[in-house]
């Protein structure tokens, strides 16, 4: 009975550790299981781009052998079939440049939404804008010849009076929306920091009461705006330096340099200004 009394517990003991063996185990393929699922994604993003560039770049060859027909038929104009040739040939361009226009704007559009690394991808496509825009200048040299020759009608040359005016258009937008998105970028990266005695910080109702950015009209003047990917050091010039506000331990450290003066080393910028943009440094 006394053996019986002693087994009970162990039993128990025993149960208890599978059973979190099995929720450990059932944990990790979950977690395996989301891990593939997100690659997956990617892949199939990354996939739906590169054959999205592929379109592009067949439409270039294409348009290539459609220059190839008209400068063959142009060499001799005078016969009803050389100048359809010519017109079909031209049209064909036309579109496809349209086609391959949108499709390079679908793609900057995509690059922009997307988790995945698109830094290459990007170089990418502006050489496939490059190439869309030596296209047009080719095309215009084309039209110019074709026009000494009464080849090309008006209507021709108003469509590409207008393929021209929507590149020309989609560059600008283009640009546009780069320095939006590049001014949002710097925007996400910025934060704000400032040093002082406690008669300063006090004096710009950055301190009160032993309480920092309490007020809501301190002078953020005062402040010194860095941008938290390039700027990981800051020379504080006093021999005695208190954070006040609060930062993650681990992610900065205060050293002395040669004179024995404080200088701020932030090691890991992301955690360091993930509890505030804000840093408020007290110096004597």
């Amino acid at each position: 009975m006394k053996h019986f009394i002693y087994i009970l517990p162990l039993c128990a003991m025993a149960l208890t550790a599978c059973d979190l063996n099995q929720r450990a185990q059932e944990q990790a393929q979950h977690e395996r299981d989301s891990l593939m699922q997100v690659i997956n994604e990617r892949d199939t993003e990354l996939n739906d781009i590169m054959g999205s560039i592929n379109e592009v770049q067949e439409g270039f060859r294409l348009i290539n052998e459609a220059e190839g027909r008209i400068t063959v038929a142009n060499a001799s104009p005078e016969g009803a079939s050389s100048r359809e040739v010519i017109r079909e040939n031209m049209g064909f361009i036309q579109q496809t440049m349209q086609e391959n226009r949108n499709r390079i704007a679908q793609l900057q559009e995509r690059l922009r939404t997307s988790n995945i690394n698109v830094s290459k991808l990007t170089k990418t496509i502006e050489n496939l804008k490059a190439q869309l825009e030596e296209q047009n200048v080719r095309l215009q040299e084309l039209t110019a010849q074709l026009a000494e020759r009464d080849i090309v009608i008006a209507a021709q040359s108003e469509q590409i009076d207008t393929l021209q005016q929507d590149v020309k258009a989609l560059v600008e937008d283009n640009v546009s929306k780069e320095n939006t998105i590049a001014t949002q970028d710097r925007n996400l990266h910025k934060a704000w920091f400032v040093f002082g005695t406690k008669a300063e910080l006090k004096e710009q109702k950055i301190l009160e009461k032993g309480d920092v950015l309490r007020s809501k009209d301190f002078n953020r003047d005062y402040f010194t705006e860095i941008d938290i990917r390039i700027d990981k050091e800051i020379k504080l010039y006093s021999k005695n330096a208190e954070l006040l506000t609060s930062h993650p331990d681990g992610s900065y450290q205060l050293v002395r340099d040669a004179q024995k003066q404080y200088v701020l080393h932030i090691t890991d910028p992301q955690k360091f200004w993930s509890t505030s943009k804000y840093l408020v440094i007290l110096v004597k």
